[in-house]
């Protein structure tokens, strides 16, 4: 009989994350409590996620239904400083004034009142909660079922819902997972879309300029349908396609119409369906005006890809694929979750040929793992080297305790661990400025410090994932989701 190793976490630990931020901060010093913090890391390093998890006594049904809140990790020269902000949402001032729960929320959360109380009111509310990237001379925190919101990069102060300068209507969808374009195609771009879903799904592809005077100013713009119905968190990008992968789900709206879920809850797998996969030629590549590619996917479910590229008539996509949509259901406890239950997510790498039309699928890691990303200048293209969260186990499924670098050729690993009372987030591989070498930076992640109830800053060299310096936050940040790195220019 094989015994199971021991799970090498504490519940409690990992759950203890799941309180209010209940300060915001202005420019404090952050102290090294061990090594010494490079001086070539100029920058800030952002990172958004939700802040406010119950209110007058009533807790989120998840995590993901949380204010959005803002932290700001400033390097300057040795030094850190740190800021944070919640994003004054109209959603959040009118919750801060009322002082009650006024809104439902996409992932579960209900009003006070029950079935009757909720039934009928179809409104989202933007919590401005899931990523926050850089754009021209604004800061955007981003909800992908609606427009962003404006933040003044420095002081993290609202400026209010931007449509960018006229890009975007009211309420239209705007990704909260764009990607950055290191300048393929002649100049360094964001690339993002947004999504209508329905029996028939629109996909609206963006690119934007990131650098020089026109820096925020809309370059290319394509909008293309499909059939089926689109649930879309991530895209990847190669010089000349944006690559999405259509799941193999269903959408019932009417336990949400009538009160009894969230709208993400009534999201169910198609028994026997198959996903697909939607190449949408970019407007800036040399299949400009072409019409999509459709090619049939592999069974499972994805929310994040790590990248893509082209290999002549194949364009290859890594992604980290789960056995089936994990959701918490209406009577389910988030803090209480079984892990055995949940299905793990898993590195795959889909080889398309577009010549052909099929698809050929491998397993290029067994670890559960999540949030990964490669060197920034290789988005697009292939890269060797790829850094990820992922469990402490090598198998099972298990919260994310350690930060790995993966060799994408070899299968050669570091990792480096925060078990048994640390959980780390989504690592940021930061490149070193002027380097050659695909791993040369280092690795910044925001650690949940189970020992002493608060987070850490993390550096890692990204190369071996050696530690560089740990300092402590005096705030006790929830388990977020996405950040990004804004170099001083």
């Amino acid at each position: 009989m094989t015994v199971a190793p021991a799970r090498p976490y504490n519940r409690s630990d990992w759950a203890s994350s799941f309180v209010n931020v209940d300060e915001e901060l202005t420019d404090v010093a952050l102290t090294p409590v061990r090594g010494v913090v490079p001086a070539e890391l100029q920058g800030t390093f952002y990172r958004n996620g939700p802040g406010r998890l119950e209110r007058d006594g009533q807790r989120v049904h998840h995590p993901f239904d949380g204010d959005g809140m803002i932290a700001a990790m400033r390097f300057d020269n040795g030094r850190v400083q740190l800021t944070n902000r919640f994003v004054r949402t109209e959603g959040w001032l009118a919750e801060e004034k009322a002082d009650k729960v006024l809104y439902r929320g996409v992932f579960g959360s209900q009003k006070p009142g029950g079935r009757l109380a909720n039934a009928f009111d179809l409104r989202l509310k933007n919590i401005a909660n899931t990523n926050v990237v850089r754009l021209g001379d604004q800061l955007l925190a981003l909800w992908e079922a609606a427009e962003p919101h404006a933040l003044d990069p420095q002081s993290l102060e609202t400026r209010g819902l931007s449509r960018l300068d006229g890009v975007l209507k009211k309420g239209e969808a705007f990704s909260a997972h764009p990607r950055f374009d290191p300048g393929h195609n002649g100049r360094p771009s964001m690339v993002t879309f947004g999504v209508k879903t329905g029996p028939r799904s629109t996909i609206r592809l963006m690119e934007f300029a990131t650098e020089g005077p026109d820096a925020g100013t809309l370059l290319h713009d394509r909008s293309d349908s499909f059939p089926g119905f689109a649930f879309l968190h991530d895209f990847a990008i190669t010089p000349n396609w944006a690559v999405f992968l259509q799941n193999a789900i269903a959408f019932n709206p009417l336990p949400f119409v009538t009160g009894e879920k969230g709208a993400a809850q009534c999201l169910q797998s198609k028994p026997g369906g198959k996903g697909r996969f939607w190449l949408i030629p970019r407007d800036s590549g040399e299949f400009a005006g072409q019409k999509p590619r459709i090619l049939e996917a592999p069974e499972g479910f994805v929310f994040h890809h790590l990248n893509a590229f082209e290999d002549g008539d194949h364009v290859v996509v890594e992604s980290i694929v789960y056995d089936d949509f994990p959701s918490i259901g209406p009577d389910d406890d988030f803090a209480e979750v079984d892990f055995d239950t949940v299905p793990e997510g898993i590195l795959h790498r889909c080889r398309l040929d577009l010549s052909r039309e099929i698809v050929n699928t491998e397993r290029i890691s067994e670890r559960t793992c999540e949030f990964a990303m490669v060197n920034p200048e290789r988005q697009g293209l292939s890269a060797q080297f790829a850094w990820m969260a992922v469990a402490e186990r090598e198998t099972g499924n298990d919260p994310l305790q350690a930060v790995q670098k993966l060799d994408l050729s070899s299968g050669a690993t570091h990792t480096w661990s925060a078990a048994p009372r640390g959980f780390v987030s989504e690592p940021l591989m930061v490149r070193r400025p002027g380097a050659e070498a695909e791993d040369d930076g280092w690795v910044l992640d925001l650690v949940w410090n189970g020992a002493r109830r608060a987070s850490d800053l993390v550096i890692l060299n990204a190369r071996d994932l050696s530690e560089v310096a740990v300092l402590e936050l005096p705030l006790a940040v929830p388990h977020g989701l996405h950040g990004s790195w804004a170099a001083e220019l």
